[in-house]
């Protein structure tokens, strides 16, 4: 084994020690063999806890060929998993074109099965016509992908992302936390006192103001669907535009996964100074190649630009506009446990999939309730939480 696969090896076991979800469902995969015959496609981000997911479908019998999302695939995880057989493509230096090329080389194996994130194998399944039973999409971004923008596939997708479970534990909790931390590891910045921005009041939007806020930070949302916009100015926030708020915020954190939330005339309104930073899944919530083309950029340091405007102020970009608790220095991503009750989640739902397909209706839908219901149980049992 090499240096790099042994460093990701080390990690690995670390990380699954702390996933007992994911651990007890691996060891019931290898009896059942649900996967077995079966070949998933995945496109995830490649971090050590998506090692333990991908020990645990193996386990099951499935053969996996796999890449990471853009700009969060961690190179000493994917020697790791090579060594166990794995076929993954991808390096964390990655352009976009070499992205796209490995998410092709995915489908190029004509998986079965699809574990995706963003739609993108669903994208490209549907327009090769491949022969696919069924899978799984994690991300609200994607879902809204599936349902809006593509042609309804004719096999099912279940959309994790859908889960309340998953919404609560993971998007609230997890994203609010990991976001925040990452904040500041990667400025070193102090969040009390500090002005922030939301935009979007979604889960993740909801956990991230809520986290800021507990460490002291002052909080305004900008959320432009009413009932949301209605549920912050209860939750005791400050509510409005991003074009009213622009001049008013020291740093802004996109939630939302639309395309342009920022967009360069809210940017050109902004303090100097202002810090930029995006927790949705696709690197498109602040268009960065408007502002890359109305400044002059220069790397401060690895995760950190600075963008000196025409106007004479600047503003502060992180990770490129990617996703920060995944795409910063030393990426961490959710907390553990999160992580391991979004990929019972994941793992459940594809074992539906892979053995129950013809129950399912073609399209994007929702986790089966009674998978739902079960997985919490299994998480509040691990939790101590008895009832």
């Amino acid at each position: 084994m090499t240096d790099l696969a042994e460093r990701g090896a080390a990690r690995v076991t670390w990380i699954r020690s702390r996933m007992p979800l994911l651990r007890d469902i691996r060891n019931e995969f290898a009896e059942r063999r649900p996967f077995a015959g079966r070949r998933i496609g995945m496109s995830l981000h490649l971090e050590p806890k998506t090692a333990v997911l991908l020990e645990a479908l193996q386990a099951g019998g499935a053969e996996v060929v796999a890449t990471g999302n853009h700009g969060s695939t961690q190179d000493d995880v994917v020697a790791c998993l090579r060594e166990q057989g794995m076929t993954l493509f991808g390096r964390r230096d990655d352009d976009l074109d070499q992205h796209a090329g490995n998410v092709a080389r995915v489908l190029d194996a004509e998986p079965d099965i699809l574990l995706d994130n963003g739609a993108d194998l669903a994208a490209g399944a549907i327009e090769r016509g491949l022969p696919v039973i069924g899978g799984t999409e994690e991300t609200t971004s994607g879902g809204d992908r599936l349902r809006r923008d593509l042609p309804t596939p004719a096999f099912p997708i279940i959309v994790i992302n859908d889960s309340l479970l998953k919404a609560i534990g993971e998007n609230r909790h997890a994203v609010g936390q990991s976001v925040v931390e990452s904040f500041m590891r990667v400025t070193n910045l102090m969040v009390p006192g500090r002005r922030f921005v939301v935009a979007g009041y979604g889960w993740c939007g909801r956990g991230i103001a809520q986290y800021l806020r507990a460490l002291g930070g002052k909080v305004a949302v900008a959320e432009i669907d009413e009932l949301k916009a209605f549920e912050a100015a209860l939750d005791g926030y400050r509510v409005d535009t991003l074009e009213n708020l622009a001049g008013w915020g020291d740093t802004f954190i996109t939630a939302t996964g639309a395309p342009n939330v920022i967009s360069l005339p809210v940017i050109e309104r902004m303090t100097d100074g202002a810090v930029l930073a995006n927790a949705g899944h696709f690197p498109w919530e602040i268009d960065t190649a408007a502002l890359y083309a109305a400044g002059e950029t220069t790397e401060v340091t690895d995760g950190i630009e600075r963008v000196d405007l025409p106007n004479g102020r600047h503003v502060v970009l992180l990770t490129g506009g990617r996703m920060l608790n995944l795409a910063g220095r030393e990426p961490k991503g959710n907390s553990l446990e999160s992580m391991d009750l979004g990929f019972l989640l994941q793992t459940l739902s594809l074992e539906r999939v892979a053995t129950r397909a013809a129950e399912l209706a073609p399209g994007a839908q929702p986790v089966p309730d009674d998978l739902e219901r079960e997985i919490a149980r299994r998480m509040l049992r691990a939790m101590g939480a008895h009832r």
